[in-house]
């Protein structure tokens, strides 16, 4: 029978038992004895015992055995492999973004707590000094690239505004202008990683028929595409507009060596004398007079017609002429050609129709007169290069 009242002799007692059993709980000592726990855990309480209820005593582990070390170093060795392509799978969805050193670095910033740096970066063959300096200046670099967005967006809006055309060195002009102090490079760079570009060229269609009865001029330029002042050299040429269908219109040109000004233009469907005289007519009305000026072309058949050489007779040109079959002494007016071209058609091979292929024309070529920077100019239009060197004329004569 569980007696009720309990002697403090046999209070005392079982205090003392209960604390010289480090391993025993309250509710094992209260089994021995032949009370209940919360009685002894009264007497505990009461008797102000330190011991923390339910706390074991801590047995000393034993040292492993050598074979036991051994295990756990197999272990760990058919562990880091495994390891290892793991953090390699990871580091993979990585790599496909753009710079791969920058990701490597990136992935170990993401993992370290993980892994740690030492074995990313010796598992992703990186130094951790480079590591580290590029965790050291992500503040810095984290400011260019938001100036990066902030040219990429200018950039954008250039090259939108010159119809998809301009290349680099335009850009670099434009934004100068603009007041923006940068880099040719950095523009390239900016370029690149926006996937922006200008125009390239595509393969010419001969348009150059010869006449062998024709009576030559002379070449009067001799490969010298310069001129001292503008209305006194001049370069003229044909080219293609290829349409659907198989069909071309023409387009004759007469150009300013002086400044590169288109002065004068004609398009028509056919390839006969009265295209280029169109396009020298409107020359001289662009000038005003033409007297004394100097007419380089090749040795078509337009330019070697009997009309031809009467208009420029009665306009007071001389014509000259390049050597047959040589395209460097007409270089000027086909990289004219080729430029209007692969700017107006912008990678595709035709106009849909006579019309587009005229307004698109129209557009260009004035386009070209009062916008179109050119690297000979120190990437101006010929227009703003003529106005310039006109001021400037006008200073010196006032001067003198």
């Amino acid at each position: 029978m569980v007696m009720k009242h309990y002697p403090p002799e046999f209070k005392a007692d079982a205090v003392a038992l209960y604390e010289s059993r480090p391993g025993a709980t309250i509710r094992s000592a209260a089994a021995d004895l032949g009370v209940t726990p919360e009685t002894l855990r009264n007497w505990v309480r009461a008797a102000g015992a330190s011991r923390p209820r339910g706390r074991r005593a801590e047995v000393p582990a034993e040292p492993p055995t050598a074979l036991e070390a051994e295990n756990a170093a197999l272990r760990k060795k058919v562990r880091e492999p495994e390891e290892e392509r793991e953090i390699l799978r990871k580091a993979a969805k990585y790599f496909g973004r753009g710079d791969a050193l920058v990701n490597r670095f990136q992935f170990v910033a993401d993992h370290q707590r993980r892994h740690g740096v030492k074995r990313l970066c010796s598992i992703l063959g990186i130094a951790r000094s480079s590591f580290y300096y590029w965790r050291r200046t992500a503040a810095d670099r984290t400011a260019r690239q938001a100036v990066d967005a902030r040219l990429a967006a200018r950039i954008r809006a250039v090259h939108f505004e010159s119809d998809d055309t301009y290349g680099v060195p335009r850009i670099t002009a434009e934004l100068r202008e603009e007041g923006e102090r940068v880099n040719h490079k950095r523009i390239a760079r900016v370029m690149r990683s926006i996937g922006l570009a200008g125009v390239r060229l595509h393969r010419r269609h001969r348009t150059t028929v010869e006449d062998p009865a024709a009576v030559k001029a002379p070449d009067l330029i001799g490969r010298d595409f310069t001129a001292p002042e503008v209305n006194t050299k001049y370069v003229g040429d044909i080219t293609y507009l290829p349409l659907d269908g198989g069909k071309f219109l023409y387009l004759s040109t007469v150009i300013d060596l002086a400044s590169r000004r288109l002065v004068g233009w004609a398009i028509a469907d056919h390839m006969r004398a009265e295209l280029v005289i169109d396009a020298l007519a409107a020359a001289e009305r662009c000038r005003g007079s033409l007297a004394g000026a100097v007419l380089h072309t090749d040795h078509g058949a337009q330019y070697t017609s009997r009309a031809f050489a009467d208009t420029c007779r009665r306009a007071d040109v001389h014509q000259s002429m390049s050597a047959i079959g040589s395209s460097a002494d007409s270089a000027l007016a086909e990289s004219f050609n080729a430029t209007f071209k692969r700017e107006t058609l912008q990678g595709r091979k035709r106009w849909s129709s006579e019309r587009e292929a005229r307004l698109d024309a129209f557009r260009r070529l004035h386009r070209y007169n009062t916008r179109r920077r050119h690297s000979r100019l120190g990437q101006r239009s010929p227009i703003a290069y003529e106005t310039a060197s006109q001021t400037t004329s006008t200073t010196l004569t006032t001067a003198a």
